[in-house]
């Protein structure tokens, strides 16, 4: 019987990844030159449906968030942080394509996408994000701003600011539906294997990533001394195959689709 490792992920930066190989910078920054962000399209909020990938709830470092099922009167203050160039052009956890010099955001409970007005309770300046990503994961941080946000709101050179989290609710001629609950399927279930290798420190660090980015339980199956790593469980093959086209175009190439009939 093969055995069933659940994974605790363990992250090294406020944003979403732990992929060395894929962040080859070690230390994040904003550009290697100072940008013109005048023209900075600003956003304007509007009724989104919460996307499928990013939403389910999840663990890291041991402990467990739980993702909002609706974004409308959310309210937080905290401390914020910023994340840039190590990012840029990568994959948010809802599969958009991150851009440093857009005004997004990553946050560890509310669903995504939304909106929310950040305001800098030290000098008093304020900005609208999309929040598009989760983190940050460390030293209490409540948001994580992209460096065009951070911008508006000028703590580029502290890092950090002191700041207040309105979300901005817009109704919509067809109510917003909130996420489903987690519920369980006895029912043929699906998964996706993502890689096998005989390094299991390779493997968790993969799983660990997929898991925060997408928002579905990752597993290794561990037979002799080949570890698989699996995303899932999926309820349908039209989820399933909606994952598997992201993590392709991600770079995960050998991704192929397993149900829990034939999982072995």
């Amino acid at each position: 019987m093969p055995k069933i490792f659940s994974l605790v992920i363990a992250l090294l930066l406020s944003s979403c990844s732990i992929d060395n190989g894929r962040y080859q910078m070690a230390q994040d920054r904003g550009p290697s030159y100072e940008p013109d962000l005048s023209q900075t399209q600003l956003q304007t909020p509007k009724a989104e449906a919460y996307s499928r990938g990013g939403n389910k709830d999840y663990q890291v470092w041991g402990k467990s968030y739980k993702v909002l099922t609706t974004h409308k009167d959310f309210s937080e203050q905290g401390i914020a942080s910023w994340y840039g160039k190590k990012f840029h052009g990568h994959l948010t956890s809802n599969g958009e394509i991150y851009d440093m010099y857009q005004l997004t955001a990553a946050h560890k409970h509310l669903p995504i996408p939304s909106y929310a007005k950040v305001t800098n309770l030290d000098n008093g300046k304020q900005v609208i994000v999309r929040v598009n990503d989760r983190g940050p994961f460390h030293n209490n941080r409540v948001i994580d701003l992209s460096y065009a946000a951070a911008a508006q709101l000028d703590y580029l050179k502290t890092g950090t600011a002191n700041v207040r989290i309105d979300s901005i609710w817009v109704e919509q001629s067809t109510p917003q539906t909130p996420l489903p609950l987690p519920q369980m399927n006895s029912l043929n279930q699906y998964f996706i294997q993502v890689m096998a290798s005989k390094d299991p420190i390779k493997v968790q660090a993969i799983a660990s990533k997929l898991q925060v980015r997408y928002g579905y339980q990752s597993q290794i199956d561990q037979q002799q001394a080949l570890f698989k790593l699996r995303v899932g469980p999926f309820s349908s093959r039209k989820d399933a195959d909606q994952l598997k086209v992201l993590l392709k175009q991600a770079g995960y190439t050998q991704s192929y689709i397993v149900s829990s009939q034939s999982k072995s």
